[in-house]
């Protein structure tokens, strides 16, 4: 019994490769669903006595309330070179793409923090050099 190889060359010469997607679509949403399931969103809960505290929350954090009592606070940003107070620049402040705010200016001020940049508007009575300060590292 002869084999005929021609035919069989032909045959397999002329089919189209398929790929059948349903199997990759099933896994990706198999790996979807677990992720979903298995991920926590729930937001880190903050303990306070005073109910009036979490009531006015402004979505700014209290660093003073929850870090201690320093005066200034290093706010990193990443690739951070340019620092704005009240429209004076003050990037002389910046130091390891990190840079000083002052706790009263966090609390009462307020902060635009873009990526490479932060703008500042201070409360009444700070002056821009007093609101940024360069960290020590």
């Amino acid at each position: 019994m002869a084999i005929d190889v021609r035919k069989h060359k032909k045959k397999v010469l002329s089919q189209k490769p398929s790929i059948n997607l349903v199997p990759f679509i099933d896994i990706l949403f198999t790996i979807m669903i677990f992720l979903v399931v298995t991920s926590n969103f729930s937001a880190t809960d903050v303990q306070t006595n005073d109910s009036t505290v979490a009531d006015s929350a402004s979505g700014k954090p209290n660093v003073t309330d929850v870090s201690g009592d320093a005066e200034y606070y290093v706010m990193p940003v990443a690739n951070l070179h340019k620092v704005i107070v009240n429209g004076q620049d003050r990037s002389d402040a910046i130091a390891g793409s990190a840079v000083g705010v002052q706790a009263k200016v966090i609390d009462e001020g307020q902060i635009e923090i873009k990526p490479g940049q932060i703008s500042i508007t201070t409360p009444p009575g700070i002056s821009p050099d007093k609101a940024v300060q360069r960290p020590e590292l």
